[in-house]
C-alpha cells in the first residue's frame, strides 16, 4: 500500500491536471464554491503530505503543475455555453440572396407612321374602250325628257334611239360636249376625229312657225333630223369599228337672230337646264339610263364608267 504522503501528492497531482484539462477543453464556470476552495486546498494536501514523514520512509515531495487560472466571463455558464451551442448547431443557416443583377430599362422603340397607300380614283387603271370616230349632233329647241313625254311627236327617237343607247337625262349640253371631247382624245390611238353636226335652223318668219322652239312642231323636225342622219353614220366603217355618237338638245339660231352672215348658223350649248343626252356606239349599253355625272376632273373614269370595252 502507498504511503500517506504519495497518496496526497498523487491526489493533489490528479486534481491540478483535471482542472488544467477542464479549462483547456471548455469555458469556466461563473465563480463557484469548488473554484474558490481547490486552490486553498492544494497547500493543505501538501502540508498533509509532508507531516506524514514520521510514519514511514520519506519520499520526495511532488510539486504539482502550477496551474494557470483561465479568464472566464462573468455572465457565461457551463448550462449556458451547452444551450448556445446546441442552438448554434440547429439553427439553420440562411444563405444571404445575391443581389439581382439590374435590369437594363427597355426602351420603347418609336412607333413608325402607318404607310398610306393611296387606292383613289386618280390611280385607278381604267380600261378605255377603243373610240377614235365621235359625232357630237345638237339639236334645236327642246329635252330628251319632252321627246319622251310627247312619244307621237318623236317616234323615231323615242321607240329607236333610245332603246338603242345609254339615256343620261341629268347632263346638260355642255356635259355631251365635253364628252365627246374626251372621248375622241383618250379612248384610242391617232388619227381620232370629232364631227359637230348641227340640225338646220328653223326658218324665219310664217314657215317657220311650225317648228318653233317649245312646241311639238320643233320635237317632230329634230327627230326627223335624226332619222335622216344617224343611219347613214352608223352605216360606215368607221363607226362599226371604233365610233361613238353623242346627241343632245341646244340653242340653234340663224343668220338673222345673230347678226351673221346670210347662211350662216349658231348653236348654243348650256349648263342649265339639263336637256340629256344619249350616247350611241357599238361600246355603249342599249337601254342603259345611269345616274352617273360626268367628272371633268377624271374624264377617264366617265368614259370606263358608261362605255364598255368589246
Amino acid at each position: 500500500m502507498p504511503s500517506l504522503r504519495v497518496t496526497a501528492a498523487l491526489a493533489a497531482g490528479m486534481l491540478a491536471i483535471g482542472v488544467a484539462v477542464g479549462a483547456a477543453i471548455g469555458p469556466a464556470p461563473e465563480t463557484s464554491l469548488a473554484g474558490e476552495r481547490i486552490p486553498l486546498l492544494l497547500p493543505a494536501i501538501t502540508a498533509l503530505a509532508g507531516g506524514g514523514a514520521h510514519t514511514g520512509t520519506s519520499a520526495a515531495t511532488v510539486q504539482p503543475p502550477p496551474v494557470t487560472p483561465q479568464a472566464t466571463p462573468a455572465a457565461t455558464s457551463a448550462s449556458a455555453g451547452a444551450g448556445k451551442s446546441n442552438a448554434a448547431a440547429s439553427r439553420p443557416t440562411t444563405a444571404k440572396a445575391p443581389p439581382s443583377a439590374a435590369v437594363a430599362p427597355t426602351s420603347t422603340p418609336k412607333t413608325s407612321k402607318p404607310t398610306t397607300t393611296r387606292t383613289g380614283k386618280d390611280e385607278k387603271q381604267a380600261t378605255l374602250p377603243p373610240v377614235t370616230s365621235v359625232w357630237l349632233i345638237t339639236l334645236s329647241g327642246a329635252t330628251f325628257t319632252q321627246a319622251l313625254a310627247q312619244a307621237a311627236a318623236a317616234p323615231y327617237i323615242d321607240s329607236q334611239l333610245v332603246p338603242a343607247g345609254t339615256l343620261l337625262s341629268g347632263w346638260s349640253s355642255l356635259e355631251g360636249s365635253a364628252f365627246a371631247s374626251e372621248a375622241g382624245l383618250l379612248g384610242g390611238e391617232p388619227p381620232q376625229t370629232l364631227d359637230s353636226i348641227v340640225q338646220p335652223p328653223c326658218p324665219e318668219g310664217a314657215a317657220g312657225a311650225g317648228c318653233a322652239p317649245e312646241t311639238a312642231g320643233a320635237l317632230t323636225a329634230a327627230d326627223e333630223f335624226l332619222k335622216a342622219t344617224v343611219p347613214a353614220i352608223t352605216a360606215s366603217a368607221a363607226y362599226r369599228a371604233h365610233g361613238l355618237i353623242v346627241i343632245t338638245f341646244g340653242a340653234v339660231g340663224n343668220a338673222t337672230a345673230s347678226s351673221l352672215p346670210a347662211g350662216a348658223s349658231t348653236a348654243t350649248l348650256s349648263s342649265e337646264p339639263p336637256v340629256g343626252v344619249l350616247l350611241l356606239s357599238p361600246f355603249a349599253r342599249a337601254g342603259g339610263r345611269p345616274t352617273t355625272a360626268f367628272d371633268p376632273t377624271a374624264p377617264k373614269q366617265s368614259l370606263s364608267g358608261l362605255l364598255r370595252t368589246p
